[in-house]
């Protein structure tokens, strides 16, 4: 359920406090009725929505979960040609956008939506949804590298927030592990800038989940709807880490 001013906003009819305007003034109807008063929230996939006698046309929201592979750039255009994530989403004719961001080396679970709130919740500093992956480093870091990682590590622009790490897979042949992270931030090249201040480069980055959403199930370059269930799992997720982190 959202605002009525809110709902009408989005549909391209006025801003939200022209939006409120036109509601006071009685040129809104709600399924049949005129409504005049502000804050009344509406369900906009299922409420029929008239200003001045016409039907809205409400644009209909979409969630996607996306595999991204490596060497694939997370935008909707690119001037030197390269691959883009929208390229991976055939069928789908809306317009929808990254939440946040996968580096261009960097593969794994990532969400697209046209629902600008829902992309402002989960990327919003102060809510901290965790994000994990599954780092494939050069060498393999003992305990006290991996205490490191989980306290926080001094880079260039501050201190990173403590980290959840443990081994997902040793390669002694090659000289290389898995180390599974996850972190609560969203910095610019994070993950990859953790290894590198301890000496363990990154090889292949993988995201595997994004707060309570497993990339589990979805091939490389394919994508999937989330489900209504998903959706509201990823926004109480948000909230919660926002009361955790103000101690409620």
């Amino acid at each position: 359920m959202e605002r009525l001013q809110k709902v009408l906003a989005e549909a391209g009819i006025a801003s939200r406090r022209k939006s409120e305007e036109i509601i006071t003034a009685g040129r809104v109807q709600v399924n049949g009725e005129v409504v005049t008063t502000l804050g009344v929230k509406v369900d906009p996939e299922l409420d029929e929505i008239e200003v001045d006698g016409r039907l809205i046309n409400q644009q209909k929201k979409i969630y996607v979960l996306l595999n991204k592979p490596k060497g694939v750039i997370t935008s909707s255009a690119d001037p030197e040609g390269r691959r883009l994530v929208t390229d991976f989403l055939p069928g789908i004719k809306e317009r929808i956008y990254p939440v946040g961001r996968l580096d261009y080396d960097t593969e794994g679970l990532l969400l697209l939506t046209n629902d600008g709130e829902f992309a402002h919740l989960l990327t919003h500093p102060k809510h901290h949804v965790p994000k994990t992956y599954q780092a494939t480093v050069k060498g393999v870091p003992h305990g006290t590298i991996l205490d490191k990682l989980r306290n926080g590590i001094e880079l260039e622009d501050g201190m990173t927030s403590p980290a959840e790490v443990e081994y997902a897979d040793v390669n002694p042949d090659k000289k290389e592990s898995i180390v599974q992270i996850t972190i609560y931030e969203g910095r610019n090249r994070q993950v990859r800038r953790m290894f590198e201040a301890v000496s363990f480069p990154v090889i292949r980055l993988r995201r595997i989940q994004f707060g309570p959403i497993f990339l589990t199930g979805v091939p490389r370059g394919k994508y999937r709807h989330l489900t209504v269930n998903e959706v509201k799992e990823l926004k109480e997720a948000a909230l919660q880490t926002h009361k955790i982190q103000k101690g409620q």
